[in-house]
């Protein structure tokens, strides 16, 4: 069994099996990727010109972080592929996270014409543009405002397998062979299977979150560059059709929780429902619309209370109270 490293030189922004592989392993290897944030930069060169405001004890960790803007298509930049000898289609590949280590510094953002569940009906409230800067150097926990305090558990946004299909394709919706599925509980520790559906399955990992609450309800949990470890093996002949995995949590550690409801005979329709009386919880502690999105996008559940009682189906968002230093 041999350990590799695959560094930030090998970037995709797509997911195409006719991508050459960066790297080739042998099941039972172990991998560390380095991978950086989601916006590739972005932010850092937005803070660098001043039109996001960053704490200004964090300004050298940031400016560490500056990079050129990458040519070509856009999307996640995902680190890979790795070539898996011996996988083929029709097998899974295992993947054991090993370890999850995050940046010094991370993002959350919103904006009234993104892709976050409430970005319309609060932009006709007043939303405006807002890029939440995160100190991470604690490496446990962040704080927000003064006497709000989010514990961290870093885990990678994106993590996938190339498409049988002829590419390109975006990275932007997950697939049956993994992508941006953003599952807060792939924390180390946790194994991930994923189909394989080419030869030597092309594994990609990027869009790593030093937190994120179920649903990533502003379209952005708590983005940074990072680095994680891999264990691959192949499991042949398996005949996985979707992404499954085992986990040491099930997600929050909170003891105490606020949950706000909502009913509708559509989930998505629920789930608004659902988000927004809880964003008035926190609006109500004092914070802005915009910092109560972000906050709620980091740290905040949603889930599925009931699907069963037609004609309404009903979602809960949960608040974790013991963010609240003070109570």
């Amino acid at each position: 069994m041999a350990d590799h490293h695959l560094g930030t030189a090998h970037i995709h922004t797509v997911w195409d099996h006719a991508l050459p592989p960066a790297l080739t392993v042998r099941p039972g290897d172990t991998v560390t990727l380095d991978t950086l944030d989601a916006s590739d930069g972005g932010v850092a060169r937005r803070v660098a010109t001043g039109d996001v405001e960053a704490p200004p004890d964090l300004a050298d960790v940031i400016a560490r972080s500056l990079r050129a803007p990458r040519p070509g298509p856009r999307g996640h930049p995902l680190t890979g592929p790795v070539f898996i000898d011996g996988a083929e289609p029709g097998d899974a590949l295992r993947i054991d996270l090993l370890s999850v280590e995050g940046a010094e510094w991370g993002w959350t953002g919103c904006r009234p014409d993104g892709i976050g569940l409430l970005d319309a009906a609060l932009g006709a409230e007043g939303l405006t543009p807002y890029t939440h800067i995160w100190d991470l150097r604690a490496r446990t926990h962040a704080d927000f405002l003064p006497g709000i305090r989010v514990p961290l558990a870093p885990f990678p946004g994106v993590i996938g397998v190339a498409p049988g299909a002829a590419g390109p394709h975006s990275t932007s919706p997950p697939r049956h062979v993994g992508g941006n599925m953003d599952i807060r509980q792939l924390v180390a520790g946790a194994a991930l299977w994923l189909p394989v559906e080419v030869p030597g399955a092309l594994l990609s990992v990027g869009d790593l979150h030093a937190a994120q609450g179920d649903g990533e309800l502003s379209g952005t949990g708590i983005e940074m560059d990072g680095r994680i470890t891999l264990r691959v093996n192949v499991e042949k002949g398996a005949g996985l059709t979707t992404p499954e995995f085992t986990t040491p949590t099930h997600g929050g550690s909170s003891r105490r929780w606020h949950a706000t409801t909502g009913h509708d005979p559509d989930l998505m329709t629920a789930a608004r429902l659902a988000l927004r009386p809880l964003l008035r919880r926190l609006q109500a502690r004092g914070l802005t619309l915009e910092q109560a999105y972000v906050l709620a996008s980091a740290c905040a559940d949603l889930k599925i209370s009931q699907i069963v009682d037609a004609p309404n189906y009903t979602v809960s968002a949960f608040l974790p109270l013991d963010i609240f230093v003070n109570g």
